[in-house]
């Protein structure tokens, strides 16, 4: 993918995120918690150059037509891009492929400013999050966590930071190949709509580390599986497949690996080619449903039905409708 950021590839270390068993067992040659050849990760913040084979697999190619993005400054672990026939999709690429893109404070920092750019730019009304063919996130960086305290969590709000990427108010669209595990998995439910390729893997492991989800694996999981899975995830830190995540309604379409990026692109287009003002309010509308209650749900949606009245979105809509034609919204 070719942008304007550089690339700081990382030398493997032990201590990297703890990744939970497949929900059939362990593969054979697998430590357990831990895909095949991945013993960690060092730190964020500390570079080597290897050669190819020691920086993992390379980051997705770029889709034809997509530009680097000049606001902010150069980021060490994203790839940041705008893409779209009309350049309207904003696409970030997690890019630490050699701890299988744990999530470490410096990259959730980026993460957070990328995501503060795509939401202040006028031109961008969808935004697709991924990662590499062999990972979406492993998780979180244990490395940096293993020596904190109770203290120093509670008092410096471990892992709140995470909560910017689900109140954005442009639509996200998660496309997940690989592992999405612990944090990786919690980061993809922060997302609107998950798109899995065929051979993605779900789960939330921390219990096999001693520790539990921390940034909304037990809640967004159970509102989007049903308790009973959901514990069993939780309990167990076995993975579910991109199939059984769709049958449960963790995802929403699984794609050939080679084809999700596109797919999710396409999705994130199409969002893009319509009203941004009024996008926003029908996710807001749809949110509301997991966080209140039928009934105070269903007067936020009122709410917002109305308010779509005072826009001219709504009626270039409904004319364009009525004459039968394309409606040239301006997101006003």
């Amino acid at each position: 993918m070719r942008t304007a950021e550089h690339r700081v590839p990382l030398r493997p270390q032990p201590g990297h995120e703890g990744l939970g068993r497949h929900h059939g067992g362990q593969h054979p040659g697998e430590r357990p918690g831990f895909p095949a050849g991945v013993s960690g990760a060092r730190a964020c913040g500390t570079s080597h150059h290897g050669s190819e084979a020691e920086q993992g697999p390379p980051p997705l190619r770029a889709p034809r037509g997509a530009r680097g993005c000049s606001a902010g400054a150069a980021f060490q672990y994203l790839l940041v891009q705008k893409t779209g026939a009309q350049k309207n999709v904003g696409l970030i690429q997690l890019n630490r492929p050699q701890a299988l893109n744990a999530l470490c404070e410096g990259l959730m920092a980026e993460l957070g400013r990328a995501l503060k750019t795509m939401e202040s730019d006028p031109e961008v009304g969808a935004i697709v999050l991924t990662g590499s063919q062999k990972a979406f996130a492993a998780g979180a960086d244990i490395k940096e966590m293993q020596n904190k305290t109770f203290q120093e969590c509670y008092s410096g709000g471990f892992l709140a930071g995470w909560d910017k990427v689900s109140i954005v108010r442009k639509p996200i669209i998660a496309a997940v190949n690989g592992f999405a595990l612990g944090g990786g998995c919690e980061l993809a439910m922060m997302c609107d709509i998950i798109y899995a390729g065929e051979k993605a893997q779900f789960g939330q492991p921390e219990i096999l580390l001693g520790t539990i989800p921390g940034a909304g694996g037990t809640q967004r999981l159970t509102r989007a599986v049903g308790k009973s899975l959901a514990m069993e995830m939780v309990l167990t830190g076995d993975r579910i497949s991109a199939q059984e995540a769709k049958e449960a309604g963790l995802v929403s379409k699984v794609y050939p690996v080679e084809k999700l990026l596109d797919a999710a692109i396409a999705c994130a287009e199409k969002i893009a080619s319509n009203s941004k003002l009024v996008t926003a309010m029908a996710k807001e509308s749809v949110n509301a449903a997991f966080e209140t209650t039928l009934t105070e749900g269903n007067r936020t949606e009122k709410r917002l039905f109305y308010a779509t009245f005072a826009t001219n979105d709504r009626k270039e809509g409904m004319k364009a409708f009525v004459e039968k034609r394309k409606a040239n919204f301006t997101d006003s």
